[in-house]
């Protein structure tokens, strides 16, 4: 029969001008590697987690309005509560430990309190002309009213042309929409061998 010694960790919150108490803190708790182990916090902000074997622990305070920083926590020979407190950066690897050492029991303090809200974007007319839906249509626009103008400054043989060109298309399309595409082929056919 072998027998697992374990030990208790604990720590406590300094409350500070980002969050003044348990109150403001709401629902949080003490957590060794993502809520394998966990512990209350108390009003006073001390936390206690119970039974933690030997072994190498990220300790994380997860509160739904607070950031805290991350510790790693080493428990070596637990029968003589040997427990090392070190600082980790999310996303450095686990080993080799950092060499700097922090005081035992634990203190933590909140870094900053998180903002969900997100403004709402205000309305930027140089970002609406900067779509390109926009300029194709701001363009479209242009054209349709500068026609009739370049219409008018046109000689008058270009301007017949243009006329009879003009017919034959619509021709073309209400010959199209009446069903009849020998009568409406024929024009086109016509126009490009000329």
């Amino acid at each position: 029969m072998a027998l697992v010694c374990a030990v208790d960790i604990t720590g406590q919150i300094l409350w500070n001008d980002v969050c003044r108490n348990l109150t403001a803190l709401g629902q949080a708790k003490a957590s060794l590697d993502e809520g394998v182990l966990q512990g209350s916090i108390t009003s006073d902000g001390k936390f206690t987690i119970a039974g933690v074997p030997d072994g190498t622990y990220l300790l994380s305070v997860i509160s739904h309005d607070y950031f805290f920083d991350q510790l790693r926590i080493d428990v070596t020979n637990a029968s003589t509560t040997a427990v090392e407190v070190r600082p980790y950066i999310a996303g450095t690897p686990m080993n080799p430990p950092s060499t700097v050492l922090l005081p035992y029991p634990i203190l933590l303090s909140p870094k900053e309190k998180y903002s969900y809200f997100i403004p709402p974007e205000s309305f930027n007319l140089a970002g609406m002309f900067s779509n390109p839906m926009m300029l194709l249509m701001v363009g479209g626009a242009g054209m349709m009213l500068a026609m009739p103008y370049l219409i008018k400054n046109l000689d008058p043989e270009a301007l017949e042309e243009f006329k009879t060109q003009q017919a034959k298309i619509g021709g073309l399309q209400s010959a199209i929409q009446s069903g009849d595409l020998r009568s409406g082929y024929a024009p086109l056919q016509l126009r490009l061998i000329t």
